[in-house]
């Protein structure tokens, strides 16, 4: 074996570790109760206990997202704790997805490392659950990891055949987040466009077209007619999102990242590039450029599109990053290809996104360290008042449980997550109840919660329908139909249980005309807090009078 394939083995092995052994950092960990989590665990559990999307109940997203955790499901059962396990999974995907693009484009090794860091510490590892604003884009990064590759296979098989994972895996990122699975297939239409034009090969963007089309069709026919009235792409009861204003305000008011890294990545081509008409035609110069300036495009507007929670679109650091430290290393010139300089370089990295791993040192050094907090008493004159950056604001809310109190429950479903000593024993007065005990799994329960996986700890049957929601957020998992359909079932007392979560700062994230019917035509037994910071919502208890 040659020095250069044993160097080329040990940057491959030593990525991989990284991509890997920081995935796996979850599997270790406890975890609070995970706000929103509710809608990944219900679809989930739905899809692995038989259920079909758009037939058994309706979502305003396509069911990509749930294809994983609905596997993990299967395999290791409906612990919250397996999405967990599905997300380290995820993560690794996105990781090697990752690599594979920069290796295809020649990225020298150095710069691939770091790169790969940075992917990892900016968008995989704090990432423990999964969520459709995250896997959308790692679907697209396997797309692109595909589709990249197909353009420099010398057989037409092997190229169609990457070609056609490309496009399911572009299509499986529409189906799990309109948006970015949008920008994602507009992305792959510049790259093949332009390949094409240089290749010579007309044929490989209708090809890739028709493909699309094809998987397109095969998921998307046997969900009819359910599917047109639930998928939003912008039809009535649906909200397109698409506001003028609100892209111009987020990308001229905020994004300096973006902007930051737009404006050096021009800066090193207009540096770098000497003949523009020669540089056209250097294929992996000109895939990497247009690569990153849709991937920093794409965040532009994924941010407004898609604005919870706020950092949805991290995912351009690392593009950004190595594309403008491979032109520095090249104008500079520079060689961070090992010894001291990687070493010095990897540190700085790590450095830089010392936010991502320093909350857990910092555990430690808070108890090696202590702070010493003066509280003030009003009228007491023992001591002068202290004020500092950790108490110079005064908090006036009573209900706040802070995290370090939460709690296990003793439900297995609930294995290594903790919550408010309320919120538990709440759920435990809940499966108490006279109502669960004697109709057990016959008992019919709405549960408008962010509790949902108290379907498998009390159990009881989900309700299913083609027009049932799979959520309850008014206007965007459910509209008024729906509602309606709610209000009559809650006026003939068709629940032997109801649980409504009253979140009122929240614009409608439970229907707040639903709780009035229940307080018509049930009656509340209990209450509790629900497992969210801040407490700014509580879960109500109905039973029939």
């Amino acid at each position: 074996m040659s020095t250069l394939s044993q160097q080329g083995r040990r940057w491959a092995i030593l990525e991989i570790v990284i991509i890997v052994a920081l995935a796996l950092v979850p599997l270790f960990v406890t975890f609070p109760y995970r706000v929103n989590i509710f809608l990944s665990w219900e679809g989930a559990y739905r899809i692995s206990s038989g259920q079909v999307p758009f037939k058994d109940f309706g979502t305003p997203l396509g069911y990509g997202f749930w294809i994983i955790p609905a596997i993990f499901f299967k395999l290791f059962g409906p612990q919250l704790i397996t999405l967990v396990k599905a997300q380290v999974f995820i993560n690794i995907i996105a990781g090697l997805a990752f690599r594979s693009i920069l290796k295809t484009l020649r990225v020298s090794p150095g710069v691939r490392l770091l790169s790969v860091l940075v992917f990892v510490l900016s968008y995989s590892f704090f990432n423990f659950w999964p969520w459709y604003n995250h896997t959308v884009i790692v679907y697209e990064l396997v797309a692109l990891g595909f589709l990249l590759a197909s353009f420099f296979s010398e057989k037409a098989v092997g190229r169609y055949i990457r070609m056609a994972l490309a496009a399911l895996f572009v299509f499986l990122s529409i189906f799990t987040k309109q948006d970015g699975g949008g920008m994602a297939l507009m992305l792959c239409l510049v790259l093949v466009a332009y390949n094409s034009f240089e290749t010579r090969r007309w044929l490989d963007l209708p090809v890739f077209l028709v493909m699309f089309a094809i998987i397109a069709c095969i998921f998307i026919v046997p969900l009819m007619p359910g599917f047109a009235y639930w998928y939003n792409h912008g039809q009535p009861p649906h909200n397109s999102r698409l506001a003028l204003n609100d892209f111009t305000d987020e990308i001229m008011g905020n994004s300096d990242w973006i902007k930051g890294y737009l404006m050096l990545a021009v800066l090193c081509l207009a540096a770098g590039v000497k003949q523009w008409r020669t540089w056209i035609h250097e294929r992996r110069e000109v895939l990497f450029a247009l690569l990153t300036l849709g991937i920093l495009g794409e965040a532009a507007i994924f941010q407004v599109t898609s604005y919870t929670p706020p950092d949805n679109n991290i995912f351009f650091h690392s593009f950004a990053f190595a594309f403008i430290a491979s032109w520095l290393c090249s104008l500079l010139p520079l060689k961070i290809d090992g010894g001291k300089s990687l070493l010095a370089a990897t540190v700085l990295v790590l450095f830089w996104w010392s936010g991502t791993w320093w909350k857990y040192i910092g555990r430690f050094t808070d108890r090696l360290f202590p702070v010493k907090e003066v509280t003030y008493t009003p009228g007491d004159m023992s001591h002068e008042n202290v004020v500092s950056r950790r108490n110079f604001m005064l908090s006036s809310d009573t209900t706040d449980v802070p995290v370090s109190k939460w709690v296990f429950a003793d439900q297995p479903v609930f294995h290594k997550i903790y919550m408010p000593p309320q919120t538990v024993e709440g759920i435990n007065r809940l499966l108490a109840l006279p109502v669960v005990k004697e109709k057990k799994q016959d008992i019919k329960v709405l549960n408008m919660t962010e509790l949902t996986p108290l379907a498998a700890a009390m159990p009881f049957k989900l309700e299913t329908g083609p027009d049932y929601p799979l959520w309850y957020h008014l206007g965007v998992g459910m509209f008024n139909r729906q509602l309606a359909a709610f209000r009559e079932k809650v006026q003939q007392q068709h629940y032997d249980l109801v649980l409504y979560e009253y979140a009122p700062s929240l614009n409608n994230f439970f229907p707040f005309a639903l709780r009035d019917e229940l307080k018509q035509h049930y009656r509340q037994v209990d209450s509790f807090l629900a497992p969210r910071r801040p407490t700014n919502a509580i879960i109500e208890v109905y039973v029939k009078h």
